[in-house]
């Protein structure tokens, strides 16, 4: 018998040293490659009416949203509508969401919303207008975006 035993040789440790680089390589590539979807306002930042009842949407990815509000320049009276980033009529609505639609697949067309970001000044007749167009084309998902806030009734 042998008074000195053979060591076993195994594999050596992986090194962790380039694991950080890896990190902030793919960190830094998603950084570059996300795309935030802004919209920039030719309107005023609406004045968003305040509820007390307020609920976040689940999908926003399928949320088409229709600003409604006053001219910033204040040469053009009445209300206008924003669709994406270019002013648009009532009757682009219905164009509007088509083009939504088919960014989607079938499935997920069912559970597309629109939601309106509409001024607390605006006029009620302008909604109507866009809700009725938005009936016509069956786009019935309605969200109306609101700050979260108390509201007060002065009624006597």
């Amino acid at each position: 018998m042998s008074k000195f035993k053979k060591k076993k040789k195994g594999l050596p440790a992986i090194s962790t040293a380039s694991l950080p680089d890896i990190v902030f390589m793919l960190l830094f590539f998603f950084m570059v490659s996300t795309v935030m979807r802004e919209t920039d306002l030719k309107i005023q930042t609406p004045k968003l009416p305040s509820a007390t009842e307020v609920k976040k949407l689940e999908h926003k990815s399928l949320v088409s949203t229709i600003y409604v509000g006053k001219s910033k320049d204040g040469k053009i009276k009445g209300d206008l509508i924003q669709l994406n980033d270019k002013i648009a009529r009532v009757s682009d609505v219905r164009s509007f969401i088509y083009s939504e639609r088919a960014k989607h697949s079938e499935d997920e067309v069912a559970f597309m919303t629109t939601s309106i970001k509409a001024d607390k000044k605006s006029s009620v007749g302008t909604i109507t207008d866009i809700k009725t167009e938005l009936r016509e084309i069956n786009a019935l998902k309605i969200s109306y975006s609101t700050s979260k806030g108390e509201v007060f009734n002065n009624v006597e």
